[in-house]
């Protein structure tokens, strides 16, 4: 009765504390992007070189494009004449850097966790943007011409010509129940699941199968991760669940950027602009940014 009940309280209490963050969050950012120019930051990367990686990957950082919007996104680049290691940058952070992530693993896992995501993120999408390109990734784009505009499951209504800042809030927090909606069910799945590991699983079973001295547990983790997708929303409870029992950080690091970078419905569309071998390299910088980024994870921690 006593495991039930503890199970319970812990569905109870993250399920309120990522819903709340999950909303704050996606309310914010849904009001700064009221004052995000898209075409005013492709004119920016145009020609900028290593700095365009750079600016490409905050850009990514701070729109939380899933994969119907970053992908025309990515093609309104190519378009729009920027440099393609720029738009690679910008297509490997816009997933990874994404702010309910971040929100999520400072809540959860705490914030210098969540720095150190950020910067390695940030840091291994610009330098995999420059060596995709340096390596004439460019020659393995097959068509560009796709509309920049479609519908996506985080953008918003039609705004008016000159809403008051009142009404941005609220068409924000509008939005930002609109994002929750679809993905609630995986949420709830997720501390489900993360509760029934926490109250249940033995400790040992854990620390043997994916505890900090298994060296392999990060590549295979994210080797998982990659084909699964599982995600965010739901990856993370359960992560911070297996922590608890003794899994290593870098593990679960290694499997939430498996799953968020490189999703399923996005390779698909991948392949409709980008050859085989161009889809490959994505989803080996992925692979290598989820290994590497669990190893140094496991490191500092």
């Amino acid at each position: 009765m006593n495991t039930l009940l503890l199970t319970l309280k812990y569905f109870v209490t993250i399920t309120v504390e990522l819903v709340v963050l999950f909303l704050v969050i996606s309310a914010a950012i849904q009001f700064l992007q009221f004052y995000i120019n898209p075409d005013k930051i492709r004119r920016t990367l145009t020609g900028r070189g290593v700095t365009g990686n750079i600016i490409a990957a905050a850009f990514g950082a701070l729109t939380p494009f899933c994969a119907c919007s970053t992908i025309p996104m990515t093609t309104g680049f190519l378009n729009a004449g920027i440099g393609f290691g720029s738009t690679m940058s910008f297509l490997i952070a816009s997933p990874l850097l994404n702010p309910i992530i971040i929100g999520m693993l400072a809540a959860t896992v705490g914030l210098n966790a969540a720095v150190l995501y950020f910067a390695l993120a940030f840091i291994l999408s610009v330098l995999f943007g420059i060596l995709i390109e340096k390596s004439g990734g460019a020659r393995y784009i097959k068509v560009l011409m796709i509309k920049l505009n479609q519908s996506c499951c985080y953008c918003g209504e039609e705004e008016k010509s000159n809403p008051s800042v009142r009404e941005k809030i609220l068409n924000s927090f509008r939005e930002a129940w609109k994002g929750l909606k679809p993905i609630l069910i995986y949420l709830l799945i997720g501390v489900a699941l993360g509760a029934g590991i926490y109250g249940y699983i033995p400790e040992d079973f854990v620390l043997k199968v994916a505890g900090p001295d298994k060296v392999f547990a990060v590549p295979v983790a994210a080797i998982i991760g990659i084909p699964l997708y599982i995600r965010v929303e739901t990856a993370i409870p359960i992560g911070v669940a297996l922590m608890g029992k003794g899994m290593s950080v870098g593990t679960v690091i290694a499997l939430i950027i498996g799953g968020a970078g490189m999703a399923i419905p996005e390779m698909s569309m991948l392949a409709g602009i980008f050859k085989p071998r161009l889809v490959a390299m994505l989803v080996a910088v992925i692979f290598l940014t989820a290994v590497i980024s669990g190893y140094l994870f496991n490191l500092f921690y």
